[in-house]
């Protein structure tokens, strides 16, 4: 047990409904969504990237994403996340009743032009219209730097280059929490703790992690930047996920794995392991995969251990 575990909270926001099924093939309906927000809520999971307000034709998972927000359960201490990309989409958060926004900054242009047909430069402007609809709308926004570490396009991103959009977005729009994203698993746990270390001395903002699994860092990267100061961790129940304009990148950090880990380590993310577990085998199973969780497989250990929320 870590000796920091009594008085440091760690927290995980569960993005299984957006990231993790916006790149699969098969249609999941926003019934099954739904349903799939009902497990997570019933596992523990209090705040939800539940939908992205982005163009249907490009994103087709995510066309029903207004329906999605319509129908969630509300009144229960959960905080549903919409993930936009520029003004139209944040006007869209606003009315669908989001209560929180998550805007994708990409710190190279390459990856800008394939995901958001624009520019770094171009996203830190959109970020200002973002800023002030969030602002108006008293609706907390969350700023997540893309490619952070990695980018399909460019290639190796030097942390300056990281850490020179993050502190851009940090002066234009002060938002009220700063992610860095693996977004294609190419970070190694040195380069995710010194990133991450560097960003810690640029602001007091609390700081999250997205990242993914595709070279099997993430669990270590989840380690190094929680060694960093890192306290909030995004994964996906089953560890399903991927971007369609990211070659090569695999699934989330999985929610069970993630959960365990840190369980083990003396925390509590307020987790239901097992009923995790389950829902990461009941959506893998809408989108005809196999959960890619360790956990979905092994089972969590000690065996015998009671890992239910809270325990």
């Amino acid at each position: 047990m870590a000796e920091s575990a009594p008085t440091r909270a760690v927290s995980i926001v569960e993005v299984s409904p957006r990231d993790g099924l916006q790149n699969e093939k098969v249609h999941v309906s926003t019934v099954d969504k739904l349903r799939l927000i009902d497990r997570l809520i019933g596992m523990g999971a209090r705040r939800i990237e539940a939908v992205s307000f982005v163009n249907p034709r490009k994103v087709p998972q995510m066309a029903d994403a207004d329906a999605v927000m319509a129908g969630v359960p509300r009144g229960n201490g959960v905080s549903y996340i919409g993930l936009v990309l520029n003004a139209r989409g944040a006007l869209r958060a606003v009315d669908a009743g989001s209560d929180e926004m998550n805007y994708v900054l990409p710190v190279t242009d390459a990856f800008a032009t394939a995901n958001q047909n624009t520019t770094v430069a171009a996203a830190l402007d959109a970020l200002d219209e973002v800023a002030a609809i969030a602002a108006q709308a008293s609706i907390p926004l969350s700023v997540t730097a893309a490619v952070a570490f990695g980018c399909p396009y460019q290639g190796d991103v030097p942390a300056q280059q990281t850490l020179e959009a993050v502190s851009a977005a940090l002066e234009r729009a002060n938002p009220a929490e700063i992610a860095l994203a693996d977004t294609i698993g190419c970070a190694v746990p040195w380069q995710v703790h010194e990133v991450f270390t560097q960003l810690r001395a640029l602001t007091d903002r609390p700081l999250r992690a997205h990242l993914h699994e595709t070279r099997h860092t993430a669990l270590a990267n989840a380690y190094a930047a929680f060694n960093a100061g890192v306290d909030i961790f995004d994964s996906s129940v089953g560890g399903l996920g991927g971007c369609p304009f990211a070659p090569g990148a695999a699934g989330n950090s999985s929610t069970e794995d993630l959960a365990w880990m840190l369980a083990r380590g003396g925390f509590d993310p307020g987790i239901d392991i097992p009923a995790a577990i389950a829902a990461g085998q009941w959506i893998s199973a809408r989108v005809d995969t196999e959960p890619r969780s360790g956990l979905a497989g092994a089972g969590p250990f000690p065996p015998h251990r009671e890992w239910s929320q809270g325990v």
